[in-house]
């Protein structure tokens, strides 16, 4: 077994990459040359058919005690200490930002340099006292990530999307499009699911707002998540997908797979990348009409971000119904300006009225989601889609989340019914769900 499969890597990876990634690492002015050292003969010495098939940690350990008995007894125990939990990091995960991954109440990692380590902690983001030893060395990290998903990064292709084995998102990109050097940005997710209890005991929404959404999931009403960037989409609609039969065939369509849904008939399908050549792309697009082969019950597209949107309408429109997806918009009603434009980026000269008609058909739903400035995530809105009223398309809130200020000035919310008993209800009613209308 060679040391990049013991390592966690891709047995299928190249010959070349597994390598490169093995190569001794030069020393530079700025790396410690006790740690370059250490690291080289961590990596010759775990290559010797000796050491093969020795569980990897303790052997680490071992072989770094003995390094460091012969070469640098002068360091203090705390000094040995660090050292040897820098060199394990580093053989055995992603370098400094090992314990960062680890830790539970870190929701994302940003790396925007070898110096410049950012967390988000409950919504807020703060520097962390996490370093690496240059910029090659953030590098190395980031080859580390994509190489075993076929992915590559270098001044030809100096951006990537990737994701790491616990599902985590990964976006990469480096000189000269980073101007401050390799920059890496982790989006963390839970290693259980989020359930809807979890949305709950978050204050994410209310009870009832979640017995309508999992009356209208199991109903079959097509919705959309809308909210900006980290406001949580990607959460919701994995709590959203839960409620889903265990005996519908699902198909997700997604960038980089991210979902994680409890069920068993799930086909997850991932778009591609241009190679170096720039052929051999296969965009969401394509996967949503070749999912629309594949005998869905559902259809989930983790975001809708370009000219996909039309083909998801019309699968929506013709019989492909309960469909999810989410989009990256302010409000509902900024969401379906969005989707008019995305639909006209496919290249059709359709007439404003035919592509709005078009959506008023196929959604039901809309949940806005908004992350508010105290870093807590709340659904804002849930709005359904009535249908046309001349040009436009009407909206009609049936629950929203109502902001004041207590006697400190502080800023304070409730979740709320409009009282306006919602259309839809019919179509949940004639489904069969035993759900009950108490929004007023």
């Amino acid at each position: 077994m060679s040391l990049l499969s013991r390592l966690g890597g891709n047995q299928q990876e190249p010959e070349a990459n597994q390598a490169k990634r093995l190569q001794p690492i030069e020393p530079t002015k700025t790396s410690s040359d006790l740690w370059i050292r250490l690291h080289n003969h961590l990596v010759d010495e775990l290559k010797k058919p000796v050491h093969q098939g020795v569980e990897l940690e303790p052997l680490i350990e071992e072989l770094a005690d003995e390094f460091i008995l012969e070469e640098a007894n002068q360091l203090s125990y705390e000094e040995k200490k660090q050292l040897k939990h820098d060199i394990t990091y580093e053989l055995t995960g992603y370098g400094p930002i090992s314990p960062l991954l680890a830790d539970p109440s870190i929701t994302e990692v940003m790396v925007n340099g070898p110096d410049a380590v950012y967390v988000e902690i409950g919504g807020v983001i703060e520097k962390v006292n996490v370093s690496f030893q240059n910029d090659m060395h953030v590098l190395r990290v980031i080859e580390k990530i994509v190489a075993p998903l076929g992915r590559r990064i270098d001044e030809s292709v100096p951006m990537v999307d990737a994701r790491l084995p616990d599902g985590s998102r990964v976006n990469a990109i480096i000189p000269p499009l980073a101007l401050n050097g390799p920059t890496l940005t982790v989006r963390k997710f839970s290693k259980e699911p989020f359930t809807i209890n979890d949305l709950l005991r978050m204050n994410t929404l209310s009870e009832d707002m979640a017995n309508f959404l999992k009356a209208a999931v199991e109903s079959k009403l097509n919705i959309f998540i809308s909210g900006g960037t980290g406001s949580g989409k990607t959460s919701t609609l994995n709590v959203l997908s839960s409620f889903i039969s265990t005996k519908e065939r699902i198909v997700t369509i997604e960038d980089a797979a991210e979902l994680r849904l409890s069920q068993e008939h799930i086909v997850s399908l991932e778009s591609r990348p241009r190679n170096i050549e720039g052929q051999g792309e296969i965009t969401i697009r394509d996967l949503v009409r070749n999912s629309l082969r594949m005998r869905p019950d559902r259809i989930i597209i983790g975001e809708v971000r370009g000219a996909e949107t039309l083909d998801m309408l019309q699968a929506m429109n013709t019989g492909h119904e309960g469909s999810l997806g989410t989009g990256h918009a302010n409000s509902p009603r900024d969401l379906l300006a969005r989707l008019e434009t995305m639909v006209l980026m496919a290249g059709f000269d359709l007439p404003v009225r035919a592509i709005r008609e078009q959506i008023s058909g196929a959604l039901d739903l809309i949940v806005q989601q908004d992350r508010l400035k105290d870093g807590s995530r709340k659904i804002t809105k849930i709005t359904e889609v009535l249908g046309m009223e001349g040009e436009n398309i009407v909206l009609q809130d049936i629950f929203v989340y109502q902001t004041s200020k207590d006697a400190f000035g502080r800023i304070v919310g409730k979740f709320a019914p409009t009282g306006i008993r919602p259309y839809c209800y019919e179509k949940i009613a004639v489904s069969g769900n035993q759900y009950e209308w108490k929004g007023v």
